[in-house]
């Protein structure tokens, strides 16, 4: 099994590092990530600037981009192979709910799905890596359990994963969730520079609105590793109808 892992924190940051080692002694492992924090930058190309890439003394390589242009060259011409699992993370602090859409970590593994591959994102619940060694063995479990039911396959499907940070024996059985949902981000943070000018910080995220029984916040909350199925189409799918309906009378409106 060949391994591409990457993340949105960096390539120094402890959470790919542990990826790495718990990953390593069970699959070819490619390290390519970002040379610096990337978080929130969702599925961000840089398409106005070039890429480089540079290796660390571990081995690693490093690139001056996005996550995802990190995914994005390593599957375009960078490796003279076609991995057969991209994993993202291990991210400092949860992806669940409204903030998968803007995460670098799910952006990244969103990119090898886009590509065909197979692809998972870890996150910890809480920041700071408490308990960071508990779930890199969780995620290299999942992994070689994935292996082992052949669920690694040419197939394309792409799994967002929130660990609990808890002891390894403590940490519950993995549920099958859907995304719950936040409230809006808190206001703008706005303050004056040394030069005078205005500047804005953006808010903190909202508060959990959304954490009935079958989300990711409920599943966590109770101790539980949530796994959540992704997919790409952002189609209103329920609503076709209504749109349908709506769209002809726009049409019917219109001026000749």
């Amino acid at each position: 099994m060949k391994i591409l892992i990457s993340n949105d924190d960096g390539y120094q940051a402890p959470g790919i590092v542990a990826l790495y080692e718990a990953l390593k002694d069970v699959a070819e492992v490619e390290v390519i990530a970002p040379e610096q924090n990337n978080s929130a930058k969702s599925n961000a190309l840089t398409l106005h600037s070039p890429l480089y890439v540079h290796q660390a003394v571990n081995g690693f390589r490093y690139v001056n981009g996005t996550p995802a242009d990190c995914v994005h060259i390593a599957l375009t011409g960078l490796l003279d192979y076609r991995p057969d699992l991209v994993v993202s993370g291990i991210n400092n602090g949860a992806n669940m709910g409204d903030d998968t859409i803007y995460s670098g970590t799910v952006g990244a593994a969103m990119e090898g799905f886009l590509f065909g591959i197979p692809a998972v994102a870890f996150s910890q619940v809480e920041r700071d890596w408490v308990h960071l060694q508990s779930a890199a063995q969780k995620a290299r479990d999942m992994v070689l359990a994935m292996q082992q039911q052949h669920m690694i396959t040419t197939a394309p499907w792409l799994l967002n994963v929130n660990i609990p940070n808890l002891p390894f024996e403590d940490i519950g059985v993995a549920k099958l969730c859907r995304l719950g949902k936040r409230h809006a981000a808190e206001k703008v943070i706005k303050q004056q520079s040394p030069r005078g000018e205005t500047m804005f910080w953006i808010g903190a995220a909202g508060p959990v609105k959304d954490d009935a029984d079958g989300t990711d916040f409920h599943a966590t909350a109770q101790g539980h590793v949530s796994v959540t199925p992704l997919k790409v189409d952002l189609t209103d799918h329920d609503n076709l109808g209504y749109w349908a309906q709506s769209i002809n009378r726009l049409s019917a409106a219109a001026p000749v």
